[in-house]
């Protein structure tokens, strides 16, 4: 962020905010600048920067108003639409006993599913693309180059700026650590693996016509299964981190924003391992109803949450990149 920083004059608030987003809040600077709290200046950038980017979230979010309630109370806004929406399922009255074949259609039928999840996905794209193209216009306007894209794309897949040049960043506290970097790398991976199973497994019913349940060994069983674990170490490991975290490098507002995401994401893998371990089971209905429950909810809170920083972290790299690239004058 600081090359970012020195190849500016003059800081628009766009300026700002861009570079908001492109901090990892690593806290590096915190502990080394002497002028840090608690010196009279109290300088503390990694706090400040956590500020602009809720702030950023905020002023990019479609619709607004959606993500300002959230922001006001992510964990329990969560946890009631997890809740009301699993009370609404159980409530339905069509909870038939599984068939022998462990068929989650018999309870809720498939096109059911793919009317809920596709309307929710086309919605959560829209307000992703929206605020994304907010973002980009007033970073600058020059859509990027495939060279920036693939620097940026490289950047993110590898989380270098966590990496510190193999000492890992200062987090949770000043010592240095791979911890975060790890977590994060579980998380992201878990989450590609669990999508590339839900891809993998369209392809079988469109395309083949293989319909499910699938063996415990099909590969969308297997990516699935790995994903869900990766969605278990990571979000865990994140949240242990956050609880350990030195109060003074972060914007305690996010903690709840932060938490709903952690635990919406722990909550969906943890039930759909157990549904997957126990789909000919008697409870199978009422573990789909509250698996569903908690993916619906996740869906939902995917572009007013903190998922959300992924999205302007890739533009800020992407930003970045485009820069690193033009030719001095």
């Amino acid at each position: 962020m600081f090359p970012a920083m020195e190849r500016r004059v003059n800081f628009t608030p766009a300026d700002v905010r861009m570079l908001a987003n492109l901090c990892h809040n690593c806290a590096e600077c915190y502990y080394a600048c002497q002028y840090a709290p608690p010196h009279e200046f109290a300088v503390n950038l990694p706090k400040t920067l956590a500020e602009v980017r809720l702030e950023s979230y905020q002023h990019y979010t479609w619709p607004p108003a959606f993500g300002a309630l959230l922001r006001r109370s992510g964990l329990l806004v969560s946890l009631i639409l997890t809740a009301a929406i699993a009370a609404a399922t159980f409530s339905s009255g069509r909870m038939p006993q599984p068939s022998p074949a462990a068929d989650f259609y018999s309870v809720i039928p498939h096109e059911a599913m793919v009317a809920l999840f596709g309307a929710l996905s086309a919605f959560i794209v829209l307000a992703f693309v929206v605020g994304l193209v907010k973002c980009w216009r007033e970073w600058g306007g020059a859509w990027p180059v495939l060279a920036a894209l693939r620097i940026a794309a490289g950047e993110a897949l590898s989380l270098r700026y966590l990496a510190s040049g193999g000492a890992g960043c200062t987090y949770p506290d000043e010592r240095h650590s791979q911890a975060r970097r790890w977590f994060h790398h579980f998380t992201f991976y878990g989450f590609a693996l669990c999508f590339a199973a839900t891809s993998v497994a369209a392809i079988y019913h469109y395309v083949f016509g293989w319909i499910a349940p699938y063996g415990y060994f099909s590969l969308p069983v297997v990516l699935g299964s790995a994903g869900g674990v990766g969605l278990l170490i990571g979000p865990a490991g994140l949240f242990w981190l956050k609880l350990r975290h030195d109060p003074a490098i972060a914007d305690e507002r996010q903690f709840g924003m932060d938490a709903a995401f952690l635990v919406l994401l722990f909550v969906t893998s943890f039930t759909g391992l157990l549904l997957l371990a126990m789909r000919e089971n008697a409870a199978m209905p009422a573990l789909l109803a509250v698996h569903l429950a908690s993916v619906v909810a996740l869906f939902v809170t995917l572009p007013y949450g903190k998922f959300v920083h992924a999205a302007y972290r890739f533009a800020a790299l992407a930003r970045n990149a485009m820069e690193r690239l033009r030719p001095s004058k």
